[in-house]
């Protein structure tokens, strides 16, 4: 389960990239300049479920019903500016350039998006989601303490809102890749 999260997370982080990519062979082919063949219709409809399953991805760890635990932040540092202009900046010149009305661009596409999946799961890179942060998500990292426990414990934190040292938090904190809270609630 945490695997599938976790790809659907890497999916969710591509989303603003498959909408470029979407946008992009829509109007080439209201201009005329591609046609509805197999593989123009292929690439309309793979980069739609590419974002759909993105966006149920990332409403589903968003939105997990799962209760949380008291938790008192010790500190927390938002990370979310320390990739985020390279990494969209990234997939934005990757969106424009790439030709997928040929087979070899649509195959290069595939296997540039499996190697940057590899990668960004492996190395727990969760943080780099330009998505969340346009939903105003911020990532920390955070030290902070169970109620229960007097121990210091380290997490990745998405918060939709600002995360304040010397507060208690409620939080399902699973792993230490990452978590969301809503500060909001």
């Amino acid at each position: 389960m945490k695997f599938l999260k976790n790809i659907l997370l890497f999916l969710s982080a591509f989303v603003p990239m498959f909408v470029l990519i979407l946008l992009k062979l829509i109007i080439d082919i209201i201009n005329s300049n591609l046609t509805f063949n197999v593989l123009n219709t292929l690439n309309l409809c793979t980069l739609v479920i590419l974002i759909l399953t993105g966006i149920c991805g990332l409403y589903w760890s968003t939105h997990e019903k799962e209760a949380g635990k008291e938790i008192y932040i010790l500190s927390a540092q938002n990370i979310t500016d320390k990739h985020f202009f390279g990494y969209f900046s990234l997939f934005v010149l990757f969106a424009l350039q790439l030709d997928l009305s040929l087979i070899s661009g649509y195959c290069t596409f595939v296997v540039i998006m499996f190697f940057i999946a590899v990668v960004y799961i492996k190395n727990a890179l969760f943080y780099i989601n330009p998505l969340l942060n346009i939903l105003g998500y911020n990532f920390y990292d955070v030290t902070y303490q169970l109620r229960e426990e007097g121990s210091e414990h380290n997490a990745k934190i998405f918060s939709k809102g600002v995360l304040l040292p010397k507060k208690k938090y409620v939080a399902n904190i699973k792993n230490q890749n990452f978590t969301f809270i809503d500060t909001k609630k």
